[in-house]
């Protein structure tokens, strides 16, 4: 072990540090009098995520949706996350989403009593993705008046859906300051999946073969986890985002749901584009033909 434990600005993601220091008026943050100052590496590679997400504009000043992102206690994505779903009213279904993902809502029974809990865990598995099963889980706990017997009976951790309640008014109460309508989409999951994307669309993975994926930017191999909710649907869909990768035996996707490219190029733009292949340009160019003929005929 080292003598001394190294200081946490020095190891951790500066996003929300970078964030504040930007909203202080703080033009230079290679030249901030850190008392531990980081490796200015970090610095860049978290503005560069910040100006990614929108939050920076090309000369490293907050932009509108940056100075939003300051007020909300979160990291950049998930805040990022929370002001997509404001501009696609499905703010409701995204605040309970990205909190369930950040509280651990499964016990350990799940891992003694396997089989017992894959049967009832199909229950809340909601096929189009992991976060709409998280966003599932917290509504039927919410049906079931929020009772702790409940959860112990289908292997949920009552602590982290508890927690998560917890914080999700205090979010309320900022949204409320912030004057932020509170919107729903009710039940259309497409829009939902559309904010998801919106802040997770660096994390992008196309399909390479049987339940493996591969990063769209850096091509390391990804992997559909067991317990995912996409995992031996039957299809597999081609592009998927993802929370973060945890690595045990294979590299898992924590947290997947499945996006349309479209979204992807019109999200990331400096990351993705959408090309037209050489039969869909034929398609186009045979129809425009058509289109010319009957207006001569005309």
């Amino acid at each position: 072990m080292l003598p001394n434990p190294v200081p946490e600005i020095q190891r951790t993601n500066l996003g929300n540090v970078v964030l504040l220091l930007k909203s202080l008026k703080t033009e230079n943050l290679l030249d901030f009098d850190f008392m531990d100052p980081p490796p200015q590496e970090n610095i860049l590679n978290s503005m560069y995520q910040l100006w990614v997400l929108g939050a920076l504009n090309n000369i490293g000043s907050l932009t509108e949706l940056g100075w939003k992102m300051v007020e909300f206690p979160l990291d950049p994505p998930l805040a990022k996350m929370l002001l997509m779903g404001e501009q696609l009213e499905c703010l409701n279904e995204v605040l309970t989403i990205f909190l369930c993902f950040q509280f651990h809502l499964y016990s350990s029974g799940q891992r003694t009593g396997k089989q017992r809990v894959m049967l009832q865990g199909r229950n809340f598995f909601v096929p189009e993705s992991d976060h709409l099963t998280l966003l599932n889980v917290y509504e039927q706990w919410k049906s079931n008046q929020y009772r702790g017997d409940w959860c112990n009976d289908d292997f949920l951790l009552v602590k982290g859906l508890r927690k998560a309640r917890e914080v999700r008014s205090q979010l309320l109460d900022i949204l409320k300051t912030l004057k932020i309508p509170f919107t729903t989409c009710r039940h259309d999951w497409d829009v939902v999946r559309k904010a998801i994307c919106s802040a997770y669309f660096h994390n992008a993975a196309r399909l390479k073969g049987v339940g493996e994926y591969v990063n769209c930017r850096n091509g390391m191999p990804c992997h559909l986890h067991p317990r995912s909710a996409l995992y031996g649907l039957g299809y597999t869909p081609d592009y998927v985002v993802y929370h973060e990768l945890i690595l045990t035996t294979k590299e898992y996707m924590q947290c997947a749901s499945p996006v349309e490219p479209r979204w992807l190029a019109e999200l990331g733009l400096m990351f993705f584009s959408v090309k037209e292949s050489d039969t869909s340009m034929l398609e186009h160019k045979k129809k425009q033909q058509e289109e010319k003929s009957a207006m001569e005929e005309e």
